[in-house]
């Protein structure tokens, strides 16, 4: 199916079906009505340019009429007619007019339909992989107000493989694990564990990428697309140099009769198994190669020819080194048309192995994968930073709504104090003093309750040292006396001393106490990274912190915690990632701890003092720590704190 043919598809199905598009209820049958003519344009059984005059002929009607009922929808049908008919320019104004009068609309699934429709638009026809994700992520947060669980899984798998694509395999992991929890129909569950997969095959953990693989496979229902992904698999084995499973995969796939109904995928079957031939050191002439090009061509899949291109010139790299610089010279011709600047770099690669002294390709070469590694680092950052917006954006609504509400029942207090009886006033009275006096009470028992847990993380933090001091410096150092006793080597002495003088330091630095003036922040950063020499550390949402303003207690409390996490982090862990995010809300500081280590279960958690005595420290300043990590899944904490 081509790209234009997926669109019509996507948005025939998703956007003419949705199970939120309720039936406007305007009056009248008049031939000549807005509703009547917006029917038209919905109607399947026409053609694309009679749905076309049929909406323009509804929105005449409606005089951007923008409090009438059908205005929302028809926008986003016309928006959806101009893309079917490729008048980009014009779906951008419509959907800008849309998005633009979006609060007057006021239709949760004509909006999420019309953010779906912009993310593909930006995905598929644009390539701008930043707008897209910009829309599909506002498609899914109305699709969370609709609580349409399908719908918000599908714009996931758009993002997870937008990040796929742009080289955020790990992002992409993420996004598409997510993905999977709402998702519900077979067809997109395996594109989901087929995406998976490859982000898997990329980051070379084969034996994941093989069993996503077999999943999505095992569930797909279409002849044809299980082929697709067993050709995938196919692939998988190559790179994991498996050749003998590649061969025998692909040798099945290219004898079954589905194949051969599509012609490009045909073609990458037979490239694929000529290469897992010639790999594997068995005899492979060049027709072998030559023949899917062929086929490539004359479907004009510019896609695959780059693919069979780059093949003939590995190929041709030691018996015929023009003839393949020749291949690679069109690999990178067809990268350019197309805008595919990875596989021009791979095609650069291979001309530098060829020509090591071509200054000029080494340039572009390095030139490209400095401009990649920009691109990929926009994506990795700008997911987070739309997950980040959105939920402030769905904070902003929950407060609107929450004042709406608020002026409603004042209104109605209003309402009702003009006939409520001076008995029910001294109800009123009553009752105020019984919460009154109770909120007294209740004070009093919090206050208790903080001083006695003030108390405790006291405690609990002078058992800590002392276990230290006890165990491990005190061990250490007689360690060193029996040495000295027996007249041990002063090497060996030496290196025990020098141990105690490093933990003594760190010790120190662990104790001292806590610089919570201006340069509140830089200490707090300084401490996050002496825990990430070996560790790639990436910290969000600082900027947007008031830290002067932040309380003395806060900010010591805030700096043992992320200290105790750093230091459980480099003790335990093995993680080579640390994310860690502020978010200010209004009363509170939001801290957001994640790594990708190797976790821990619940149960050792709760023997594991250190992060134990960080729980008690935040419960004493009234805030909050909870941990969520399962063993080989990483580690995350959330803190909240008195801001």
């Amino acid at each position: 199916m081509n790209r234009f043919a997926l669109i019509v598809f996507c948005f025939l199905f998703f956007g003419c079906t949705s199970k939120h598009d309720d039936p406007l209820t305007q009056e009248g049958k008049d031939a000549d009505s807005a509703l009547f003519h917006y029917k038209r344009a919905k109607e399947k059984t026409l053609s694309v340019k009679e749905r076309y005059q049929a909406i323009n002929q509804s929105y005449q009607h409606l005089k951007n009429d923008v409090e009438d009922s059908l205005y929302g929808p028809v926008l986003f049908q016309k928006s959806l007619l101009h893309l079917l008919s490729k008048e980009y320019d014009s779906l951008r104004i419509y959907h800008d007019q849309l998005a633009n009068h979006a609060p007057k609309v006021k239709k949760a699934s004509v909006l999420a339909e019309q953010y779906y429709l912009m993310g593909y638009y930006f995905s598929e026809v644009e390539h701008d992989y930043h707008k897209a994700i910009e829309n599909y992520s506002l498609s899914k947060e109305y699709y969370t107000q609709l609580k349409d669980s399908s719908r918000i899984g599908i714009n996931l798998l758009n993002i997870g493989t937008i990040q796929k694509n742009n080289n955020d395999f790990f992002g992409s992991k993420e996004t598409l694990t997510d993905a999977l929890k709402f998702l519900k129909n077979p067809k997109k569950v395996a594109h989901c564990y087929n995406a998976l997969a490859t982000n898997h095959r990329k980051l070379l953990n084969f034996s994941d990428a093989i069993d996503y693989y077999q999943k999505a496979i095992h569930i797909e229902e279409s002849a044809h697309d299980r082929l697709i992904y067993e050709n995938n698999l196919a692939a998988t084995y190559i790179d994991s140099k498996s050749f003998d499973k590649a061969m025998e995969l692909l040798n099945k796939i290219v004898k079954d009769s589905t194949l051969g109904r599509n012609q490009k995928h045909y073609a990458r079957v037979l490239d694929n198994l000529a290469y897992a031939r010639w790999l594997s050191g068995l005899p492979v002439k060049k027709e072998a190669f030559e023949e899917p090009l062929s086929i490539r061509i004359q479907q004009k899949d510019k896609r695959g020819q780059i693919a069979s291109y780059t093949h003939l010139g590995e190929f041709h790299s030691k018996s015929n080194p023009v003839k393949a610089r020749s291949y690679l010279d069109s690999v990178i011709q067809l990268s350019k048309s197309l805008k595919i600047p990875r596989a021009e770099k791979d095609a650069l690669k291979q001309l530098m192995q060829l020509a090591p002294n071509a200054i000029g390709i080494r340039d572009r070469y390095v030139f490209l994968q400095d401009s990649l590694y920009d691109q990929e680092l926009k994506v990795k950052t700008q997911f987070a930073k739309y997950r980040y917006d959105d939920k402030l954006k769905q904070e902003s609504i929950l407060h609107l709504e929450k004042e709406s509400a608020e002026h409603l029942l004042e209104a109605a207090k209003q309402r009702n104090q003009k006939i409520i009886s001076y008995s029910g006033l001294a109800l009123i009275i009553l009752i105020s003093v019984f919460t009154g006096f109770f909120s007294v009470q209740r004070a009093k028992r919090l206050k208790q309750e903080n001083k006695t847990a003030k108390i405790e993380a006291t405690y609990a933090t002078e058992a800590e040292l002392s276990r230290k001091l006890h165990d491990d410096f005190a061990g250490k150092l007689n360690h060193a006396m029996v040495l000295l006793q027996n007249g041990a080597p002063n090497t060996e002495v030496l290196n025990v001393i020098d141990g105690l003088y490093n933990q003594s330091r760190d010790f120190s630095r662990e104790i001292n106490d806590i610089d919570t003036g201006p340069k509140f922040k830089e200490v707090l950063f300084g401490m996050l990274s002496s825990y990430c020499r070996n560790t790639q550390l990436i910290v969000t949402g600082s900027t947007e912190i008031d830290w002067g303003k932040l309380p003395e207690l806060s900010k010591k409390t805030l700096y043992k915690v992320l200290q105790e996490l750093m230091i459980n982090m480099q003790k335990h862990s093995g993680a080579t990632v640390v994310s860690i995010h502020f978010e200010a809300l209004k009363t509170k500081l939001k801290v957001n701890y994640t790594d990708n280590g190797k976790g821990a279960s619940k149960n050792n958690l709760n023997h594991k003092n250190g992060l134990w005595n960080t729980e008690k420290r935040i419960l004493a300043i009234n805030g909050s720590l909870t941990f969520d990590s399962e063993k080989g899944d990483g580690f995350r904490a959330q803190i909240e704190i008195p801001n």
